[in-house]
């Protein structure tokens, strides 16, 4: 997914020293961000009181939107580098195209998993015959220094494992919950899981101390650590947890997100991860020139142009809240 503001502001991620190191209850409100035509999405990450958690860097969520007779998602060809993008949905299908020749119909609780590494264009639309509602999220991981420059790919996981207690079905997308560990590729030690809970769910998740973590609400009413989390708002918990109290009052799902606190400093602007302004700037000459970022072929459509970078030099300064 692309970040289609015209005017992006520059993220300032990464470093530990803004982690908070206990336990706390952060609730982050989402900003509301047009995507396309008909799509509008809650933006979670980059917030104005969190821009990280742990190399999660970026957290869009959407729906349910009813786009019976309506074309749905519709984003045209975009470049993404240093990062990978993580399409999750519980309702829908989004049709991935890149510029490795991947073609993929992502459906719910299937994982599409594309690493940019150096450079790679793609698209997201819904299919031209799709279901009546949308509904999902889409993030971001960076990627650490050792391994941004990487060869682009794309996985497609239609099956995950998944971690069962009563009133609990845990899906596993990236990472490792309870010792069940997800197919997909990382680059740095993380986790994301989709929680499904039954009404009247009452169970405690097993979490890693030295790792932060946030959930995502994506439907229902559940509440995290005793604090009512409604849909599409994001709760930041910390570090220093070894377990996750959750309580449903009805059906409920919900995203947990979480990873070692990513120690590099790096600048987010536009769809780009980097580490400084001229790699930033050399990245948006190139997409807008034609080079590096490859094609995505079979889009019926223009790419998107990228905006004007900012006056102000780009400057990594780690975490700021």
């Amino acid at each position: 997914m692309s970040n289609l503001d015209r005017a992006p502001l520059p993220g300032v991620c990464g470093g530990r020293g803004f982690v908070v190191a206990e336990p706390v209850r952060e609730l982050l409100s989402p900003r509301h961000v047009r995507l396309g035509e008909t799509t509008e999405v809650r933006r979670l990450l980059p917030n104005l009181g969190r821009r990280m958690i742990g190399a999660w860097a970026f957290v869009d969520h959407y729906g349910p939107d009813d786009i019976a007779g309506e074309p749905g998602m519709q984003v045209p060809p975009h470049p993404h580098m240093g990062l990978q993008t993580v399409s999750w949905l519980h309702a829908g299908e989004v049709l991935h195209r890149d510029s490795t020749g991947s073609l993929q119909t992502i459906g719910p609780k299937e994982l599409g998993l594309m690493t940019s590494g150096r450079a790679i264009s793609h698209s997201e639309e819904s299919p031209r015959s799709h279901a009546r509602f949308l509904h999902g999220a889409q993030l971001w991981v960076a990627l650490p220094d050792a391994h941004r420059h990487t060869d682009p790919a794309f996985e497609h996981h239609a099956e995950l494992p998944t971690v069962t207690a009563p009133g609990l079905t845990a899906t596993v997308i990236l990472g490792e919950v309870d010792g069940v560990t997800s197919p997909g590729t990382t680059y740095t030690p993380l986790v994301g899981a989709d929680l499904a809970l039954a009404r009247g769910a009452d169970v405690r998740l097993p979490l890693v101390p030295d790792f932060e973590y946030g959930v995502l609400s994506m439907s229902g009413e559940v509440h995290v650590d005793g604090v009512p989390v409604l849909p599409g708002s994001l709760l930041y918990l910390g570090c220093g947890r070894d377990e996750l109290p959750l309580r449903a009052e009805s059906d409920a799902g919900v995203m947990l997100l979480g990873g070692e606190p990513f120690a590099e400093e790096l600048i987010m602007w536009w769809n780009f991860v980097g580490r400084t302004h001229a790699e930033i700037a050399q990245a948006r000459a190139d997409w807008t020139a034609g080079d590096r970022f490859g094609e995505v072929k079979g889009y019926d459509g223009a790419p998107l142009a990228a905006p004007e970078m900012p006056a102000a030099p780009l400057r990594p300064r780690g975490r700021v809240r």
